[in-house]
């Protein structure tokens, strides 16, 4: 009988938690229903996002980049190229138009406390 497929990222909080209470990888994966090599290397993939991020790096999805057309609604998609194309550019200039805005008011916040 196979044995039902389990995510360990379902229970990152869970392994943590043990972790902490000072458990070794295998007492915690006993206690879980996981096999050590998966605790193991559920550490070595957090220490490794750990590192990337203490570095400065940014932390990409693995795996294929979603469609541009996926930001474009149904409703949308059934017209032109030209109305589609009209449309990113739209929802391009509001989104920058709100980082104006929130660069205005971080500007304005760090006047206010005396900060450059």
């Amino acid at each position: 009988m196979a044995k039902k497929y389990r995510s360990v990222q379902q229970y990152s909080k869970k392994i943590y938690e043990l972790h902490n209470q000072g458990l070794t990888h295998r007492e915690v994966g006993e206690k879980i229903g996981l096999s050590y090599k998966q605790v193991k290397k559920f550490f070595e993939r957090e220490h490794r996002k750990e590192r990337a991020l203490a570095a400065g790096k940014a932390l990409h999805k693995r795996g294929r980049p979603k469609n541009q057309n996926s930001e474009i609604p149904p409703s949308i998609q059934q017209l032109d190229k030209l109305a589609q194309m009209r449309y990113v550019l739209a929802s391009k200039e509001r989104y920058i138009k709100r980082l104006e805005m929130e660069l205005e008011l971080m500007q304005d916040f760090l006047s206010l406390t005396e900060r450059k």
